[in-house]
């Protein structure tokens, strides 16, 4: 086996050994529905670079069962839901609406992955008089919401 070879192999076993050290990464898919996406910057995550360290959050935390749910917005980028200290079978949910008047004609949510106890979702374009609401909903069913901004 030449050098070269040699050099190759163990690189590769060197960058397999390493990641098998590092942890998976586990992400959820995002599901969404109505005319999510219709608006700019909807399906991407907050921590776009363009949109990173821009938002606020926008009313107060709302609790159910021990869970937190937080709503953040951005007047440069739109809203995104959070939901912090979860259990599995919960869903971080966006709703947005075009009109402005609370109908939901579009939403993205984002599941708990196994071995974490948050969510959150891309991003919503409630911007130029759209709005958006987040909710915390658990094995089909939504225990709490913030309200339309």
């Amino acid at each position: 086996m030449s050098r070269r070879s040699l050099r190759t192999l163990l690189a590769a076993g060197g960058a397999a050994a390493v990641m098998a050290l590092l942890p998976t990464a586990a992400h959820a898919a995002p599901h969404s529905g109505g005319d999510y996406g219709a608006y700019g910057n909807e399906g991407q995550y907050p921590t776009t670079n363009y949109c990173s360290g821009t938002f606020r959050q926008v009313g107060a935390t709302k609790y159910a069962e021990g869970m937190a749910l937080k709503y953040f917005y951005s007047d440069k980028c739109g809203s995104f839901a959070r939901i912090e200290n979860s259990r599995p079978g919960c869903a971080a949910v966006l709703q947005r609406s075009d009109s402005g008047v609370g109908r939901v004609d579009g939403w993205v949510s984002e599941t708990v992955d196994p071995g974490i106890t948050y969510a959150y979702t891309q991003m919503g374009n409630n911007l130029n008089g759209r709005v958006s609401r987040a909710l915390l909903a658990c094995d089909g069913h939504d225990l709490t919401e913030t309200g339309w901004y």
